[in-house]
């Protein structure tokens, strides 16, 4: 992803759901309205769990791109 920076970002690799979803509630709570923050996951229940509650909480889903090992890095901009 060229031309975005990430804030901060949270490797959940070893985590399984809720986990990874309550660490991105966790950066996104920690950050400031415009910043982008990611969590990596190999959690299979993560690629659904996660851009749901970025929807409903109302913050944009930058982008979702493949990690090595299988991981999903999903980065996500804090609108308020």
């Amino acid at each position: 992803m060229e031309g975005i920076k990430i804030t901060k970002e949270v490797d959940a690799r070893g985590s399984f759901c809720p986990g990874p979803l309550m660490e991105m509630i966790r950066l996104i709570r920690s950050a400031q309205v415009g910043d982008v923050v990611a969590v990596i996951s190999a959690d299979e229940g993560t690629k659904k769990d996660l851009p749901a509650w970025i929807k409903k909480a109302k913050h944009e889903l930058i982008a979702e791109e493949p990690v090595e090992g299988g991981a999903t890095r999903f980065i996500c901009k804090k609108l308020h």
